[in-house]
């Protein structure tokens, strides 16, 4: 059993307007270990973004404790927040956000100005498969293929966890699987933590650990003794 380094523990983010409240994430609590594949699972308006962006620091919880390694985030100040998510996320959009006068690899190299101990640009690139095509800017790439750079630049951080939004909400379905494999052997290979926020229930049976969320509350949580690889799973 993989150690468990994320913890949720009676998390809440509210939202104000107009004098209704609104709980985008009512009291949840679950754990994730160190190398699993999790995939987040609800409808629209579920609450998947705002999980994830409560994890990556990005937004900001009213009450309960997010533990990262064994470090409590909520509360943290704009300055440590910056350093946590420098230090341990990699994140994953559905639209690419590549810098489009620079090349695949100056894209990915930026990371070195950001974080103390990356993974070479040139090797990042390589594990994607894009080893012939650093040299190109990105309108001289394929939706897919841009994908697959945003992920080498996630993954050049060296951080904890890939956060994963929508990561294939843009692409054809062939090219999505090939980009879910790609972020399936993070987890696989290389240890990473990889958390994806999907509504394609599909990708539930290639999980090691599916939350399924609605209405900002936690409905289940299934782990999978015998998760199939991307490849597998009938789309």
């Amino acid at each position: 059993m993989s150690k468990e380094i994320i913890h949720f523990r009676n998390v809440t983010r509210e939202y104000g307007s107009g004098g209704h409240i609104l709980k985008a994430v009512d009291n949840m609590s679950f754990s994730i270990g160190e190398g699993e594949f999790v995939v987040i699972l609800g409808p629209s308006g579920a609450g998947k973004s705002t999980l994830l962006n409560l994890l990556g620091g990005m937004d900001f919880a009213v009450s309960g404790e997010i533990l990262v390694d064994g470090r409590d985030i909520v509360g943290l100040s704009d300055d440590k927040l910056t350093e946590y998510r420098a230090a341990h996320v990699g994140f994953v959009f559905q639209f690419y956000n590549l810098i489009p006068t620079l090349t695949a690899l100056e894209n990915v190299a930026l990371t070195k100005k950001i974080v103390k101990n990356p993974i070479d640009a040139r090797e990042a690139l390589d594990l994607v498969g894009l080893k012939d095509h650093m040299n190109k800017f990105p309108a001289q790439l394929s939706g897919g293929e841009q994908q697959r750079v945003s992920i080498a630049r996630a993954v050049a951080k060296n951080p904890t966890m890939l956060l994963c939004d929508e990561p294939t909400g843009a692409l054809d379905s062939e090219t999505g699987v090939i980009v879910l494999e790609m972020l399936q052997a993070m987890s696989r290979e290389r240890g990473r933590t990889v958390i994806i926020v999907t509504h394609n229930a599909a990708l539930a049976d290639a999980a090691d650990k599916v939350i399924r969320i609605k209405n900002g509350k936690i409905r289940e949580i299934v782990e999978n003794p015998a998760p199939k690889a991307v490849r597998e799973v009938s789309w």
